[in-house]
């Protein structure tokens, strides 16, 4: 996979995660690499394709779970991974300065 695939991915995965400074950093990215303002704009719009439909079935799934045990009120978030460390970035693809691991 060459830089300018694995940075519209990277443009991609950065709406996905709602992180800003990481988008504007892979856009600056796929444009040095080659990439043209269609695929950005594509790779940018089957992101948010992708955001909704996660989003749609996470709130499901959170109504499902509120059904279940409606009381979380002091619910621990021990072994969930909302405190794990950032992914690695993706291989060939630096994240320096892009927010991606901080």
């Amino acid at each position: 996979m060459d830089n300018r695939i694995k940075e519209l991915v990277a443009v991609g995965a950065s709406v996905t995660a709602n992180c800003q400074p990481c988008l504007q950093y892979h856009v600056n990215k796929a444009l040095e690499s080659g990439a043209e303002e269609q695929e950005i704009t594509a790779a940018i719009e089957v992101a948010k394709m992708v955001r909704k439909g996660a989003t749609s079935k996470m709130d499901k799934f959170a109504l499902s779970l509120n059904r279940v045990a409606p009381s979380v009120a002091g619910a621990s978030n021990e072994d969930c991974g909302c405190s794990s460390q950032a992914a690695p970035s993706i291989a060939g693809v630096s994240n320096e300065d892009c927010g991606c691991s901080s």
